[in-house]
């Protein structure tokens, strides 16, 4: 029996699951997928000084190959409740579209795919292989007890995939625009230079920090990091904060703190970069001390079967030919990269983690419609 996404959409938008809440989501899909025959696991994580998270892991079969898809159910807060025209959960259509937090980011995804599955499985029977769908409640968070963990444990029961489409929304502006077939990294460091508090009137007996925290962070922004790569955009260094602290004027203070982060392409790593801006350092002088936290690396999928197979379904469906994009932020791909090929295809994020965020119902059947298509090129069935 079909599926229909978007009032699956519409039932995970009424499960107000901003993390780590889960508000019953993760529940809403159990359901559906057990009725088509998969096995689900719940996986509860949390560390100490974090909030526990619930997952879930549901898999159809048993052999390979193995596709995996992969998404969160958790949402960003509301924001001013005013500033909306809608209940953010109540899932209203309007005109068209469908409003509510986790719309396009990404509940309606996992919704397409369900559907999809669905769709497939009543067209073809059991695939030759398997089908997975790993769901987090944590990737708008810490990302700690989420799909970091999840594929930890998928490794301790010796789950393997072969494939992964993350569902995050891709497309800047319409379906079909683009995949991203990785991401860059994303380093912030904290540097803090010090010196010998004293009085602005004997500078010679102090010694002011602060002219080679300028002069180091000149160094770091005035030359490019490099000039960016086939499929990557130039790396890019971007102050956040400079701080003192001081609220005197007349006094040098002992030590001045900036923070800044780097968005790096696949010609870096967090080593790479932290030895560089240790050279910067040691060139200007002085007593530092440089803490750098890692969020993700960069990571890239070349051009191959499955780039092919969601290419070529997304054009089959939308007649775009889509640009391959290592563009935004991060994503959990970061952490699946590691098991297999991953790329990222979802709905339009025109609208997302703003207010009034909608999709448009095309939009949701077109992206059913493609998922059903790599589903069906990726097992050799009849596409629909």
């Amino acid at each position: 029996m079909p599926i229909d996404p978007i009032a699956l959409t519409q039932d995970l938008i009424r499960c107000p699951s901003v993390t780590p809440a889960d508000a019953g989501a993760l529940g809403v899909l159990e359901r559906e997928l057990t009725a088509m025959g998969f096995t689900c696991t719940r996986l509860r994580f949390e560390e100490a000084g974090t909030d526990p998270v619930d997952n879930l892991y549901a898999r159809l079969g048993t052999a390979s190959p193995h596709f995996c898809f992969a998404g969160h159910t958790d949402v960003v807060p509301t924001g001013d409740r005013a500033g909306w025209s809608v209940d953010p959960f109540g899932a209203e259509i309007i005109d068209g579209k469908l409003y509510g937090r986790g719309t396009s980011d990404m509940k309606g995804a996992i919704a397409c795919f369900v559907a999809a599955v669905r769709s497939f499985l009543d067209r073809n029977g059991m695939p030759d292989g398997s089908i997975s769908l790993l769901i987090t409640g944590d990737e708008e968070g810490p990302s700690i007890n989420g799909t970091r963990k999840v594929l930890d444990w998928m490794r301790q029961q010796g789950e393997v995939m072969d494939a992964c489409v993350v569902g995050e929304p891709t497309n800047p502006r319409a379906m079909g625009d683009m995949i991203k077939i990785g991401r860059r990294g994303s380093v912030t460091a904290t540097l803090t230079a010090y010196g010998a508090q004293g009085h602005v009137a004997y500078p010679h007996l102090a010694d002011n920090p602060l002219p080679r925290l300028t002069e180091a962070l000149t160094l770091l922004t005035q030359s490019p990091l490099d000039e960016g790569t086939a499929h990557f955009q130039p790396s890019t260094l971007a102050l956040t904060t400079i701080d003192v602290g001081n609220p005197a004027s007349n006094v040098i203070p002992a030590k001045g703190t900036a923070k800044f982060n780097i968005r790096f392409n696949d010609l870096h790593t967090p080593d790479s970069l932290e030895a560089h801006i240790r050279d910067v350092l040691e060139e200007v002088g002085g007593t530092w001390d440089l803490k750098m936290q890692v969020s993700g690396v960069a990571f890239l999928t070349p051009p191959g079967p499955l780039v092919k197979t969601v290419a070529g379904a997304i054009q089959a469906v939308t007649g775009r030919e889509p640009e391959l994009s290592t563009s935004g932020g991060t994503s959990d791909a970061r952490f699946i990269k590691d098991h297999c090929p991953v790329v990222e295809f979802g709905l339009v994020g025109a609208t997302m983690h703003k207010v009034d965020e909608n999709v448009a119902l095309s939009d949701i059947l077109s992206l059913t419609a493609i998922y059903d298509r790599i589903l069906s090129d990726f097992f050799g069935k009849p596409a629909a």
